[in-house]
């Protein structure tokens, strides 16, 4: 088979991002033989202002992916809020699939689509960002020989994804984000030689499953066909999770849904504390209750009902002072609670 480019770079960033990918942008040389893809994760309202940014940024054209648009080498293309920003058929596609780790779009997505339709002709890059997003879709790259870039933690306004990635990826490249330009500009001038090697068919399921390509009840199939059932629900459907790996580090559900296990532990902790807010509101709105039901006991001359109200005051009111302090004073900050790599090298 003859040598092909390797002419594909995928980016994925999210908190801290903007800057990291102005950064990047300004770094690129102006004849890059290559096309660059960009995925940052965004609220699935309104319109983005990172095309205009980018392309103020640096010497590449910075514009919105179009759905079935071709790749064009020196031109950058950005996700759309509230879809995912994926490479099919050696075009670009976007889709409405499911979210992963609660974004559309996602960079895994993106990663992951990339790494099973070009193989070793495609470079991933992961900036500043919370959590562990673009994990996986590096360790997809990999798997089938393409080239993996990192930005320096210590570079990066959020370290935890890069972190993430150095952690549990072999990384060929780590680089500060101004001078990962210098980096793509020699790696997409090599000439690779066939399509790299096969990868795991779950890479191949997913990538269909973002998608959104086929009947419903073929994503449950495929899903269910590659996995196995957790015992934990998802946070978006409260349906089944399944776990798509031996070591339990990432889940979908049967819709598709996918999170994985730091950004489903972060998740949980949210709507832990959010529960718990709701016990608070409750327990207080029963004090204030039984305060006057109370009152209209004493004033009706029912002392003993009167008494009983109290009682339940008084219990509201000590469950609530415990909850509540437990929330101001001992509760974790929900941003720090998920574990992960960053732990390690703080």
């Amino acid at each position: 088979m003859a040598g092909r480019a390797r002419d594909l770079v995928v980016v994925g960033a999210s908190a801290g991002g903007v800057e990291a990918l102005r950064e990047f942008a300004a770094g690129l040389p102006a004849d890059l033989p290559a096309a660059v893809l960009v995925v940052l994760h965004l609220p699935p309202g309104g319109a983005s202002a990172l095309p205009a940014i980018l392309d103020r940024a640096g010497p590449l054209h910075a514009l919105p992916a179009r759905d079935e648009q071709p790749l064009r080498h020196g031109h950058i293309y950005t996700a759309p809020p509230d879809y995912h920003l994926l490479v099919h058929d050696g075009r670009m596609e976007l889709s409405r699939g499911p979210t992963e780790n609660g974004y559309r779009p996602a960079v895994d997505a993106l990663f992951r689509s990339a790494a099973v339709d070009r193989g070793r002709a495609c470079v991933g890059v992961v900036l500043s960002g919370a959590l562990d997003d673009g994990t996986a879709g590096l360790a997809a790259i990999t798997a089938r020989g393409g080239v993996t870039v990192v930005q320096d933690p210590n570079d990066a306004i959020y370290r935890a994804m890069p972190d993430n990635a150095i952690a549990r990826v072999t990384v060929d490249h780590v680089e500060s984000a101004g001078k990962i330009g210098a980096v793509l500009s020699e790696r997409v001038r090599e000439v690779v030689e066939g399509d790299g090697r096969k990868g795991p068919a779950v890479d191949a399921v997913e990538a269909r499953i973002a998608r959104a390509d086929g009947p419903a009840n073929v994503v449950s199939r495929e899903v269910f066909e590659v996995s196995e059932a957790s015992g934990l629900a998802c946070p978006d459907c409260n349906g089944v999770l399944h776990s798509l790996d031996e070591a339990g580090t990432r889940y979908r559900c049967r819709v598709g849904h996918a999170w994985t296990a730091t950004a489903l532990f972060h998740q949980q902790s949210r709507e832990i504390e959010h529960a718990l807010w709701a016990a608070l509101r409750a327990l207080e709105e029963k004090r204030d209750l039984a305060i006057r039901m109370s009152r209209d006991a004493q004033e009706r001359g029912f002392p003993l009902v009167a008494d009983r109200y109290d009682r339940h005051r008084d219990e509201a009111e000590h469950a609530a002072s415990v909850l509540r302090a437990y929330l101001l004073e001992e509760l974790p900050d929900v941003d720090s609670v998920a574990v992960d790599a960053s732990d390690e090298s703080a």
